[in-house]
C-alpha cells in the first residue's frame, strides 16, 4: 500500500505542476501581456502566492471535491472502486491538462475534474451516478461567464478611457480618480481574499471575549489598505510625472521604482502598472487557495481510505503535506511550463496596456463573486478570456485575434468530453488489470 500511495501522490504532483502551468496564467497573464512586470518577475510573484494560498487555505476546496462530487454513498461497499476510479481522475485530468498547455490553450481544471469523475463513475455505476445537474450548471457557465466577464470589463476600460486615457491632463485626472480605484480594487478582491486572511485575528478577537461580527475585521483591513494605497500611489504618481516633466520619452531614464526593463513611458500607465500588479497578487493568492483542491483532492481521499478503511462521506482533514505537495507542484509547473499560456492569454489575443489589464483583472474577480453568489461553477480562465475580448470591443474589434480564440473555444468544448472519455477508458483498463 506504502508504494500504491506514493505511486498516487506522484500523480497528484504531475496534476498540480499542469494546473500551474495551465491555470496560474489566469494571474499573470495579462501582467506578462502589459509589460507591468517580466515573465520571470511574474513567475516568482506568482510562484510565492500560489503556494501560500494552497498551504494555508487550500484545506476548504480540497474536502468538498473529495467527498461532495461523487456520490460516496454509493461506493461504501466498495472502497477500492473508489480508489481507482480517483487514480483514473489524476491520470486523465494530468493527461488533458498537459495537452493543453503544450498548445498555450487556457482550459479549466475544475471541468476537467468534473469531466473525469463523471467518466468513471459511468463505467463504474452506470449512467445514473452521474450529476447531470452539475453538468447542465458548468455548460451555463460556459456561456455566460466569458460574456459578464466582458461586459465588465468593457464597462470599466471605457470609463477609465474617457475620464482618464482620453483627457488633455491624464496626470491630474488620475490623481482625482486614485482613491476611487484604490476603493474598487481592494473592496472587489478584499471580499475574496480579506475573510480568510484575517480569520485568525478574527477568531483570536473573539476568544478575548470580544463578540464582533465576522466581516468587521475584514472590511476595518480593507479600508485601512484603501486610504494606504491611495496615498502611496499618489506619492507615486508625483514622482512619475517629475520624471516624465525632466527626460522626454525617446531618451527617459526611468526612476528606481520602476523596472528598467519595462517598455511603459507613459506615467500614467506606469501607475495602472501597480494597480495591476496587486490584483495579480491577490488572483494568485486566492487560485493558489482554490484551484490546489482539483489536484490534490482525489490524493486526499486515497489516504483517507488507506487510513480508516471507508470511502469519505462527510468532512476530511486534510493532512498538510499534502497541501505542500499541491502548492509545489503548481510553482514546479508555473516556473517550466507556463509561459505558452501565459503568452496566449497576455499577448495573442489582443495588444495590452496596465490599464487594460487592470480592467480584465477586476472583471474576472466581479464575475466569479458573482457566480459564486449565484451557486454557478465557473472557470477563472472562461472569464478572464471574456474580459481580454471585452477590452478589445471597446478599444477596437478588428484588435481581436479570432483564431486564438477558436482554438480556445474548442478546447473549451472539449474539455469535459475529452476527460471523461479518458477517465472512463483507462478505469476500464485499471479495472480489469486490478479489480
Amino acid at each position: 500500500m506504502l508504494i500504491t500511495l506514493v505511486a498516487v501522490a506522484l500523480l497528484a504532483f504531475y496534476v498540480a505542476w499542469n494546473l500551474g502551468a495551465n491555470d496560474v496564467a489566469n494571474a499573470m497573464g495579462t501582467s506578462v501581456g502589459s509589460k507591468a512586470v517580466t515573465l520571470k518577475q511574474a513567475i516568482i510573484i506568482a510562484g510565492i502566492l500560489e503556494f501560500t494560498g494552497a498551504v494555508l487555505f487550500g484545506h476548504e476546496v480540497t474536502e468538498t471535491l473529495a467527498t461532495k462530487i461523487a456520490n460516496p454513498a454509493l461506493f461504501t461497499a466498495t472502497p477500492q472502486i473508489f480508489v481507482v476510479g480517483m487514480v483514473t481522475v489524476l491520470i486523465s485530468c494530468g493527461v488533458w491538462l498537459q495537452i493543453a498547455t503544450s498548445r498555450g490553450l487556457p482550459v479549466s481544471s475544475s471541468h476537467a475534474v468534473v469531466g473525469a469523475i463523471a467518466g468513471f463513475s459511468w463505467v463504474a455505476l452506470g449512467v445514473g451516478a452521474i450529476d447531470w445537474s452539475s453538468i447542465g450548471l458548468i455548460s451555463i457557465g460556459w456561456v455566460l461567464t466569458p460574456l459578464i466577464s466582458g461586459a465588465i470589463a468593457a464597462l470599466f476600460y471605457s470609463q477609465i478611457k474617457h475620464w482618464i486615457l482620453d483627457q488633455p491632463n491624464q496626470v491630474v485626472q488620475l490623481q482625482e480618480w486614485i482613491p476611487w480605484l484604490s476603493t474598487l480594487l481592494l473592496g472587489i478582491f478584499g471580499v475574496i481574499v480579506l475573510p480568510s486572511l484575517t480569520q485568525p485575528l478574527t477568531n483570536f478577537v473573539i476568544e478575548l471575549g470580544f463578540n464582533i461580527p465576522a466581516y468587521d475585521i475584514p472590511l476595518l483591513t480593507g479600508a485601512v489598505a484603501a486610504v494606504g494605497l491611495t496615498i502611496i500611489s499618489w506619492r507615486q504618481l508625483g514622482d512619475l510625472g517629475e520624471v516624465e516633466e525632466k527626460f522626454p520619452p525617446q531618451t527617459q531614464e526611468l526612476p528606481s521604482i520602476q523596472n528598467p526593463k519595462s517598455k511603459i513611458q507613459n506615467p500614467v500607465e506606469r501607475l495602472f502598472a501597480r494597480f495591476q500588479l496587486l490584483s495579480a497578487c491577490f488572483v494568485a493568492f486566492a487560485h493558489g487557495s482554490n484551484d490546489v483542491g482539483n489536484a490534490i483532492a482525489p490524493l486526499a481521499a486515497i489516504v483517507y481510505i488507506n487510513r480508516t478503511g471507508s470511502v469519505p462521506t462527510d468532512g476530511i482533514t486534510i493532512p498538510i503535506w499534502i497541501l505542500i505537495l499541491g502548492g509545489a507542484g503548481i510553482v514546479g509547473g508555473l516556473a517550466v511550463w507556463g509561459k505558452k499560456v501565459i503568452a496566449t492569454i497576455g499577448e495573442n489575443i489582443i495588444a495590452l496596456q496596465p490599464s487594460s489589464g487592470f480592467c480584465a483583472e477586476l472583471a474576472t474577480a466581479t464575475t466569479i463573486l458573482i457566480a459564486s453568489r449565484l451557486g454557478l461553477p465557473v472557470s477563472t480562465s472562461h472569464a478572464l478570456v471574456g474580459g481580454v475580448v471585452g477590452i478589445g470591443l471597446v478599444q477596437n474589434i478588428n484588435s481581436i485575434k479570432f483564431q486564438t480564440l477558436k482554438g480556445i473555444a474548442a478546447a473549451w468544448l472539449i474539455t469535459i468530453p475529452v476527460s471523461a472519455v479518458l477517465s472512463a477508458a483507462i478505469f476500464s483498463i485499471a479495472r480489469i488489470l486490478f479489480l
